[in-house]
C-alpha cells in the first residue's frame, strides 16, 4: 500500500508492533484477540494495507492501551 498516507499507516503499524512486543505477544495472539487473521495483522503492522477504525479500536483494546497511543508518532 504505497499511497499518500503510507507514512501515517507505517507509523501506526510500528506503534502496534512496539506495544505488542512490549507485552511479549505474538502476531497470532494479538490477531486472535481482535478476531482477525495473523496475515491481516502482519499487513497492518507493515502498512501493506490499511484497516478500519473499528479494527484499530479492537487492537488498542487487546493491547490494553488508549487508542491515541497508536497515533503518537516519533520524529
Amino acid at each position: 500500500m504505497k499511497g499518500k498516507n503510507f507514512d501515517i499507516w507505517l507509523s501506526v503499524g510500528l506503534n502496534i508492533l512496539h506495544y505488542r512486543k512490549e507485552q511479549g505477544m505474538t502476531q497470532m495472539q494479538l490477531a486472535e484477540k481482535c478476531n482477525i487473521s495473523r496475515t491481516y495483522m502482519q499487513k497492518i503492522e507493515t502498512a501493506a494495507c490499511s484497516c478500519t477504525l473499528d479494527t484499530l479500536i479492537d487492537i488498542a483494546d487487546a493491547l490494553n492501551i488508549p487508542l491515541k497511543k497508536l497515533f503518537e508518532f516519533k520524529d
